[in-house]
């Protein structure tokens, strides 16, 4: 007896292991098209290929499998579809690009991903076909007369034309189709070498020794063989003995020298070619300015700027020969950026300007153009010329571009004054620059240094700050900020940044500021000699950043849970204080030590324990906060999308959809006491809520199904499901539902709630004593039998629903066995099913496929006899198999019954209903659903039963009555 025991111990452990599985599953992806491709090739060298005409709307569906359902990304070869499509279509199922264009087209993966095993991936090439206007071009070779009586005329025409696929070309001469061979004049052949950029197809016509027939009106015809529908295309080119490349000339100088604001108009016109050249201008390094104005030959630039100055060309084309181009520079005059310095004796090592010895002083600018640049002296605002005392010299343009020197030899007393250098053009139109330098006894070198205090600067982020270097000297020169660092930039971004007072404003000081800055004398305005710098220290403190900074945790009732808040940076890093409240209320508070964490440990005993637990950690510049939220919200439920065929109609203007889903982490809180149901009509404001009751614990991974009854066909619903549990609704989970018209009901699935006139074509068994009849509340007459047959059908009242549908209440029905007299007792009425044809699996064996079979029945009164299920199989002779059977009164309440079969032919359902003892024995049944694939573990009702009503599920797995037989077999052995 012991070995029965273990056997079915271990029976029971692998089936509850393979049922707790539930029906999570791996994502599985594959890709439909639709819109407007051409041509499918599913397979094409092991891969699937879309080819769609461009211009045209690509459409790519990519249908996944999979629970929970799986997150969908599109990306394309070489890198993210995103850039290339519209961002929204990228995580959508459906994948539309209108308007596609040849650049579009490649691979595309369609990524589909769930958390469980690996991401599920599929692709499809997509080919964009097209054909563009084809050129032809015109190329002529003369070759030298040799030895006085060889002289040969040769002329090639070119046609080319983008295309996908590869293009076709066919050649005529007048309405004369040339082929190869058909004129011994006339060559035609494909180059071995293309142009350098050539993405078409190239054919040549050449015409060898031109003769005078060969004067005429050439077509090209370029076709892909009309596929997508693409038509042929043609151009045509006329040759005659006038047929010449182009040539041009140029109305304008070379360069042409204007001044700012001014109106430049260039002129181009042809002076040769044959047909008459397209005449257009462009510009060597950009486009042409916005303002230009283009009329063939003529370009006319409004308000010229220097940043519309460069070179342009205009370009002659006729498709003879190369095309012919002639250049012209425009050159805007501009003077800026005027800078001086001043030089000691470079023969003294003294950085100082004194009497009897040399000093310079050199003044810069940038003039454009540089050749018209002139320079002017003054002392005290009179002219000065050059001496032998006072050298004035221009550098060579070579070395320093734009400069002049003022060399004082042995300065004296009487040289001190105010020295001014004027830069100015000879076309003039820009003002001048001129440039004061003071030389006199208080004309010192630069100095630099840091004021008191202000190195080490500390500051708070986010703060404004300034740093400062003190200069002195006179003249006092420009100063130059940067990092001590080299390789940091400046809070700018730049490597450097000038300053004329010595004073760096940083705004918003942040945490990556903090180092060492450089302070520098530049040697424009000012002396010539070494740099003098100084070193500035900033600090900048800033509040803890910690992790994590907000976390949900959710708990249920009689547990504990930790809260671990760590530092992550701060500055100063000492004295870090930390504060634990709920709300307001202080928990905890204490010094880090050594840790860079803290932790608190709650045991949520009551609701007043969940809420927002925030752990403060301070230093001197503030605070950084974790927030932990403890709730008992339950997670979301996870719809279940996997559902095969899970809408069916019983009636003409409803349908109805069977609603499944499981609940994520179901163990994580208290258990699910019920679900609230809220339905509403896509694009209206009210919803209708019920609540469906949960009965008992739910497993992870295990399917919950509602069937929703009585829908308003062809109306979309949007559909809310929120659990509840002790700590009040969780969160909601929201998903849209679409009527479609249900496909093959008797193949693979069948509902039926005998709505509709013809009951399902279910039919009465011709040899049985009595009928089932069809009832509903609405109709039954209970005065004879109060106390025995239901009050609804399965589905209760849906008044409340059908009030949202705008529509009178509908009625629901049911079948039954009326027991009173003159009904006798054993005799029995049998309802049987259509016949259900099944597909063999294969040619060689049977189908063995299995279904789910369930009904609803109702067996309430003290007369209640005997409901039997018969599964009865077609072949050459009938066999019925008992595979259900329940006697005897089971209370006022509907049940369902879910029973596995495994029918190996042609197969129907009979339901048998046996009179009891007496007239309280009606028996009835409701919404019979035949459902392929086995049944789940554990079902919810099908409809939302009326308060009072308890719904409960029985399944009956028939494989299992082997195992126990041979349970019991192995007992009576021992």
């Amino acid at each position: 007896m012991d070995l029965s025991f273990i056997v079915l111990w271990l029976l029971t452990v692998l089936i509850e292991g393979v049922c707790s599985q539930g029906v999570y599953a791996p994502p599985t992806v594959r890709i439909i098209h639709s819109g407007l491709a051409c041509n499918i090739e599913e397979e094409r060298y092991s891969e699937r290929v879309y080819t769609i005409r461009e211009g045209e709307t690509l459409e790519l569906t990519c249908l996944v499998t999979g629970h929970p359902r799986p997150q969908i990304r599109w990306t394309k070869t070489a890198g993210s579809a995103s850039d290339r499509f519209q961002d929204s279509s990228v995580f959508n199922e459906t994948l539309r690009i209108t308007n596609i264009q040849r650049h579009q087209g490649g691979r595309y993966y369609c990524k589909a991903e769930n958390g469980l095993g690996s991401p599920a991936i599929k692709s499809i090439r997509v080919d964009v076909y097209y054909l563009d206007d084809p050129i032809v071009t015109v190329h002529q070779s003369i070759g030298e007369a040799k030895e006085q009586f060889y002289y040969e005329r040769t002329v090639f025409l070119r046609c080319i034309a983008n295309s996908n696929p590869p293009v076709r070309y066919s050649w005529k001469r007048g309405e004369e189709i040339l082929l190869q061979g058909s004129d011994k004049g006339v060559e035609i052949y494909e180059p071995f070498f293309t142009q350098v950029g050539n993405k078409g197809e190239t054919k040549i016509l050449k015409l060898k020794n031109l003769r005078p027939q060969d004067y005429a009106n050439y077509s090209c015809i370029a076709s892909v063989r009309n596929v997508c529908n693409i038509p042929d295309k043609m151009v045509s080119f006329k040759l005659s003995n006038r047929t010449a490349s182009p040539s041009i000339k140029l109305l304008v100088d070379d360069p042409i020298v204007v001044n700012p604001g001014e109106t430049i108009t260039l002129v181009c016109v042809t002076t040769g070619g044959e047909p008459i050249p397209t005449l257009t201008w462009v510009r060597s390094v950009a486009n042409l300015p916005e303002k230009a104005v283009l009329n063939s030959g003529t370009l006319t630039i409004p308000s010229i700027s220097s940043e519309d100055a460069g070179t342009y060309s205009c370009v002659a084309n006729n498709n003879v020969g190369n095309p012919a181009k002639k250049s012209t520079s425009i050159i805007v005059r501009a003077l800026k950026k005027g800078r001086y310095w001043i030089t000691p004796d470079p023969y003294h090592k003294d950085d100082n300007i004194q009497i009897g010895r040399e000093v310079k002083i050199s003044c810069q600018v940038e003039a454009v153009p540089s050749e018209e640049l002139t320079f002017s002296w003054f002392k005290n605002g009179r002219p000065l010329r050059s001496s032998e005392r006072m050298v004035i010299t221009q550098t060579d343009p070579d070395v320093s571009p734009g400069t002049t020197n003022l060399d004082i030899i042995d300065l004296k007393f009487t040289d001190f004054g105010t020295y001014t250098c004027v830069a100015s053009l000879k076309g003039g139109g820009v003002p001048d620059i001129s440039n004061d330098v003071n030389i006199s006894s208080s004309t010192v070198p630069p100095n630099l240094t840091v004021p008191k205090g202000k190195s080490p600067m500390v500051a708070r982020e986010g703060d404004t700050i300034e740093l400062q270097c003190q200069v002195s000297g006179k003249p006092k020169p420009i100063i130059m900020w940067s990092r001590a660092d080299k390789e940091v930039p400046m809070p700018d971004g730049s490597m450097q940044m000038e300053s004329y007072d010595g004073i760096l404003r940083i705004v918003n000081v942040s945490r990556e500021m903090t180092g060492t800055y450089r302070c520098q004398t530049s040697q424009y305005n000012g002396f010539n000699v070494k740099p003098r710098e100084a070193l500035v220290q900033l600090i900048v403190q800033y509040p803890p950043a910690v992790e994590p900074t907000f976390q949900e945790i959710r708990q249920g009732l009689g547990t504990s849970v930790t809260m671990n808040c760590r530092v992550l940076r701060a500055y100063p890093t000492r004295v870090l204080m930390y504060e634990w409240r709920l709300g307001s209320k202080l928990l905890e508070k204490g010094q880090f030590d050594s840790q860079d964490y803290t932790e608190l440990t709650v045991n949520i005993h009551a609701r007043e324990n969940y809420g927002t637990y925030n752990c403060s950690i301070i230093n001197e510049a503030g605070s950084g906060r974790c927030s932990f939220l403890v709730t008992g919200k339950a997670y979301p439920p996870e719809f279940y999308y996997d559902t095969y065929n899970p809408l069916w109609q019983s009636k003409a203007s409803v349908y109805s959809y069977s609603l499944q889903w499981t609940q994520m982490n179901p163990d994580a809180v208290d258990r699910i006491l019920a679900y609230r149901l809220g339905l509403k009509q896509a694009g209206q404001q009210r919803w209708w809520e019920t609540e469906i009751s949960v009965d008992g614990p739910i497993k992870k991974g295990e399917l919950i199904t509602n069937n929703l009854t009585k829908l308003v066909k062809p109306e979309p619903y949007e559909i809310r499901l929120t659990p509840i549990n002790r700590f009040g609704e969780g969160d909601s989970a929201i998903r849209i539902i679409k009527y479609s018209a249900p496909i093959n009901p008797h193949l693979r699935e069948f509902h039926c709630g005998f709505e509709d006139g013809n009951i399902c074509l279910f039919t009465q068994d011709d040899l049985d004593i009595f009928d089932w009849t069809k009832q509903s509340a609405s109709t039954r007459d209970t005065r004879y039998t109060p106390n025995t047959g239901p009050t609804t059908d399965a589905g209760g009242s849906k008044q409340e629903f059908s009030s949202v549908q705008n529509h009178s209440p509908p009625v629901g029905f049911y079948m039954y066995i009326e027991t009173s007299r003159p009904r006798l007792d054993g005799e029995k009425a049998r309802l049987l099913s259509p016949v259900f044809n099944i597909a063999q699996k294969n040619p060689y064996g049977s189908s063995n496929t299995a279904y789910c079979f369930s009904f609803f029945y109702h067996m309430y009164g003290r007369h209640i006899g005997t409901l039997n299920i018969f599964l009865r199989l077609k072949g050459q002779t009938s066999t019925e198999i008992q595979i259900w059977s329940a006697t005897g009164n089971k209370g006022e309440q509907w049940h369902q019954a879910r029973i596995n079969i495994h029918p190996t032919a042609s197969f129907q359902i009979i339901f048998e209903g046996v009179r009891g003892p007496g007239i309280e024995g009606d028996i009835a049944i409701d919404d019979v659903s035949i459902v392929e694939g086995e049944c789940t573990k554990v079902d919810q009702p099908v409809t939302s039963p009326p308060s009072g009503v308890k719904v409960s599920g029985t399944i009956l797995h028939i494989w299992l009555y082997p195992v126990f037989l041979f349970l019991s077999f192995l007992s009576h052995q021992r």
